[in-house]
């Protein structure tokens, strides 16, 4: 088959390494590619800040859109079916790694959540995963999804049931229409709702929480305990807010390693149906993980006094907050603009260190509790 000319997210890790073979590749940053880039391209490759619609793809010869994303709310799939361009994304590819950042937040924010209820609110890849760990833990829970029955998830209720909870996770993706919108779920009056001594995170969309509604309430003197890792106006983050809440993260929840191969190697076989190539093998993720990882393989193996150190151990996300927090100050503190800030935000996603999931991880046989490790996904020594 002909080269074809593909544009891709610099951000999508190994995608000169398997698409270079089927076309010459320009990376460029996801937020700002634009029209012009595309003038002569046939395939996109994106991630979830780039907002694929008829303004960006009009008039341009693109035939195949991948996005290393779960979510889709990005992308104008109306526009791309009547189009008649081909659109492929990865449910799923990075959800344990959203999983292990809900873990960490409550590690770091409730360490005794084991004993808690915990409300999840969206039940699919990622929600669906957090309530199956949480199960296998013991740990009581009650999710909201208008999308679901008690067939499928038996602690299955109403929303205002899983705002009494302990710990509150948002992993709903963010529409503004239909029976059940998601924009602003968290107004003003359901954040009141909200236990005063509650933990609440939000590793799914930023304007699934009324960031005003939070500012609000946080100047009207609620303890409530809150994680950010998306931000309704992001990458112009809200820095008002952000001195308010207990852990602030870039939008990096989902950035292991795993999760990053996983939605491009996704990407990468439904491109290769799509061109009509032999498909002949999956991508094989161990190998280009161990090029791309940096961690020496002496650290792997794990001797934990409790389930709170492996997990903290393996990811802490006190780390991402301390950073992001000293990159804003300083931008503060320079003087620097709106836009300049928002460049900081992207280059913290950008320069994002190798992290790695639990299943990196092998847990000594002798630790007490070895259940609870194997629940999580970690190996056994």
């Amino acid at each position: 088959m002909p080269k074809l000319n593909i544009v891709a997210d610099q951000n999508m890790p190994l995608v000169q390494e398997l698409f270079a073979e089927y076309g010459n590749v320009r990376l460029l940053p996801g937020r700002d590619i634009s029209a012009a880039d595309l003038q002569d391209a046939d395939v996109l490759l994106v991630r979830s800040v780039t907002q694929v619609n008829q303004q960006l793809l009009a008039g341009s010869p693109v035939k195949f859109v991948g996005s290393a994303t779960i979510g889709t709310d990005h992308i104008d799939l109306g526009y791309l079916e009547q189009s008649d361009i081909q659109f492929s994304h990865a449910p799923g590819c990075n959800a344990e790694a959203v999983v292990q950042y809900d873990l960490s937040v409550m590690c770091r924010l409730m360490p005794d959540w084991q004993e808690k209820k915990v409300g999840i609110v969206g039940c699919g890849n990622v929600g669906g995963r957090l309530y199956k760990r949480l199960q296998d833990l013991g740990v009581s829970c009650a999710v909201y999804d208008p999308f679901l029955s008690r067939a499928d998830i038996p602690d299955l209720g109403e929303l205002e049931a899983v705002l009494d909870c302990d710990i509150i996770c948002l992993h709903t993706p963010i529409t503004a229409e239909g029976e059940y919108p998601t924009h602003h779920l968290l107004d003003m009056d359901r954040l009141r709702l909200i236990k005063p001594d509650a933990l609440l995170i939000n590793a799914g969309r930023g304007a699934v929480i009324d960031n005003r509604a939070l500012l609000e309430l946080f100047r009207g003197g609620s303890t409530l305990q809150v994680a950010l890792d998306v931000w309704e106006t992001e990458p112009h983050i809200d820095v008002d807010l952000m001195s308010f809440v207990a852990m602030a993260t870039p939008h990096i929840a989902g950035y292991s390693l795993e999760g990053k191969v996983n939605g491009t190697g996704m990407v990468f076989d439904a491109f290769r149906v799509w061109a009509d190539l032999v498909v002949t093998e999956k991508l094989q993720v161990a190998d280009p993980m161990a090029s791309m990882a940096s961690r020496d393989e002496s650290s792997l193996l794990l001797e934990p006094e409790s389930l709170n150190e492996a997990i903290l151990d393996c990811y802490d996300v006190a780390m991402d907050d301390e950073r992001m927090r000293d990159v804003i100050r300083a931008c503060e503190s320079a003087g620097l603009e709106k836009a300049e800030r928002a460049l900081a935000f992207d280059r913290l996603r950008k320069e994002y260190p190798v992290r790695r999931e639990f299943s990196h991880y092998r847990v000594d046989l002798s630790v007490e509790g070895l259940a609870q490790y194997l629940s999580l996904g970690f190996v056994i020594a």
